[in-house]
């Protein structure tokens, strides 16, 4: 009996102990700074995770971790979780693995135990095929633990490129993310960031003015709007942080939980699939522009489409949405920006969004409309030959079903490259108004009759005698349909029901490749 009360008393104290940790964990880096994180416009870690997973879900992982460091009186200021919260729950049902970084405590600052929590949840996502996210919010290294900070952090992208490929990885940044930070959410498959709220940069402001002298903000080097439009680091330039939030929920709902799986199916009802629009979207024209969003929008399921890299390389439309109830992803060249050209941003930007969708079982869907790649000193000196071959390698590899739809435009090495019977698509498709050729009729006319116009009484005239005939010949889809280069020349308004029935028989499809360790893309 003695034993028992003993037991019992030991157990509520004991039980006490745990709750007072807990509760310590909770207060992160305590109530001012939690204030100071809020004064900025920002949720602390644990209101992200809040908002993020489905209510109740959440279980952490490694809650009563602390640092290790004794240098610099460290060991004098420990907190529960040491920055970061890490652990496992459910969006929409489907498990997730996350980590959140703690800004309130040591500014979210990378030691060697918060490295290890991230790693633990990384390895756990890989094992169990689940999506990894990752919230930033981090000064960057702690620098009073030296280089064992650094190594964390090479920890950390070892594994981003062990998982690559393997469960989808999504980067929210809501903060701070400067010097090595930056590389885990470049190895990731989708960036998020805040619109000035956070930033990311290998050297700040402070550094660029003293080495280049340049007068920059934090913003204008970093910030959402620099990445979003200018570098293309970053995918998605979010309002705020529940909009980056919303974000990632809508993303993830196109894709698989790894690379063994396909992305679910919604429910769908079949019925009148024709858009007679498409009969007449297209301009009188072949020179005037008309915007691919409106394409996609009459082939797709009923506001389904979700854009990616919205305002880089506007030149070409990447994004996902569904099919009948089926995802998958999109790459369209867009006439409404410098005509649909190819150039190196827009081959950069497709090549990336083609192989995350390969490597994760999203059918894809291009729609040509592409006068060629854009010529000039600037392009070529920045290497637009190994970066549409990128776009080109992409494509090639790619086994999951692939269709294209040539709706005007196809001209020279660029209908190559987008996708065309000679580099594995499953089924091409032209609208009557394809023009598919190694140029443009006028240029073509000038360079075969060339001696015949310059000897011309009105060489005005004759050129464009000629550049109709031409036309006549080489512009329009039906040479290459003679030829088997494309499968079926469809009315547009029947585009929608043909792609359903297409990607339909090619769910099953499968490809046998040689033997390889792996190709070597042309970076």
């Amino acid at each position: 009996m003695y034993f028992s009360l003993n037991s019992n008393f030991g157990m509520e104290n004991k039980l006490q102990l745990l709750k007072d940790k807990a509760q310590q964990a909770m207060a992160a880096g305590g109530e001012a700074r939690i204030a100071s994180q809020h004064k900025k416009g920002k949720l602390t870690a644990r209101e992200r995770l809040h908002f993020l997973l489905d209510e109740n879900s959440f279980e952490e992982i490694g809650m009563l971790v602390t640092h290790r460091s004794t240098d610099f009186g460290m060991e004098k200021e420990k907190y529960y979780g040491d920055g970061v919260v890490t652990g496992y729950g459910t969006i929409s049902g489907r498990l997730v693995y996350v980590f959140s970084q703690d800004f309130t405590v040591f500014g979210g600052s990378l030691s060697e135990t918060h490295a290890e929590k991230i790693c633990k949840v990384m390895d756990m996502a890989m094992k169990n095929g689940a999506p990894l996210i990752g919230l930033n919010d981090s000064g960057g290294a702690r620098i009073q633990e030296g280089v064992v900070s650094l190594g964390g952090y090479a920890d950390i992208f070892y594994k981003n490129v062990q998982a690559s490929g393997v469960v989808p990885q999504l980067s929210a940044i809501m903060g701070p993310c400067a010097g090595g930070a930056v590389y885990s959410p470049a190895i990731t498959d989708f960036v998020l960031m805040v619109e000035n709220t956070s930033y990311m940069f290998v050297t700040g402001p402070n550094v660029v003015k003293t080495v280049t002298h340049e007068q920059v903000t934090s913003e204008e080097l970093g910030g959402a709007s620099t990445h979003a439009t200018k570098s293309g680091v970053t995918h998605f330039s979010c309002v705020n942080e529940l909009d980056a939030i919303s974000h990632i929920k809508k993303l993830l709902s196109y894709m698989p939980q790894n690379c063994e799986e396909i992305p679910a199916h919604l429910p769908f009802t079949a019925a009148e699939e024709a858009r007679p629009s498409l009969n007449t979207l297209l301009p009188e024209s072949s020179s005037q522009p008309y915007d691919m969003r409106e394409v996609i929008a009459a082939i797709a399921d009923s506001d389904s489409f979700l854009e990616v890299h919205k305002d880089f390389a506007e030149n070409i439309v990447v994004g996902f949405a569904r099919l009948a109830g089926r995802s998958i992803g999109i790459v369209g060249n867009q006439p409404a920006y410098l005509a649909g050209v190819l150039d190196n941003n827009a081959s950069v930007k497709a090549a990336r969004f083609v192989r995350f969708c390969d490597c994760f079982n999203i059918p894809l869907l291009v729609l040509e409309d592409v006068p060629g790649f854009l010529p000039g000193t600037d392009q070529e000196w920045n290497g637009i030959i190994s970066n549409g071959a990128k776009l080109l390698y992409a494509f090639s590899e790619a086994t999951v079903p692939r269709i294209t739809v040539i709706t005007r435009k196809a001209y020279g090495g660029a209908y190559d490259v987008m996708n065309s019977k000679h580099i594995g698509a499953d089924m091409n498709y032209a609208w009557p108004s394809a023009e598919i050729a190694v140029m443009g009729a006028k240029g073509a006319a000038e360079i075969i009759f060339k001696k015949e116009i310059s000897t011309a009484e009105n060489p005005e005239q004759k050129l464009q005698e000629k550049e109709q005939l031409y036309a006549e010949i080489f512009a329009n889809p039906y040479r290459a349909a003679e030829r088997g280069f494309v499968d079926e020349v469809i009315e547009p308004s029947q585009t929608r029901s043909k792609l359903i029935k297409a990607f339909k028989m090619l769910e099953n499809k499968v490809v046998n490749n040689p033997k390889k360790k792996h190709g070597n893309i042309p970076l």
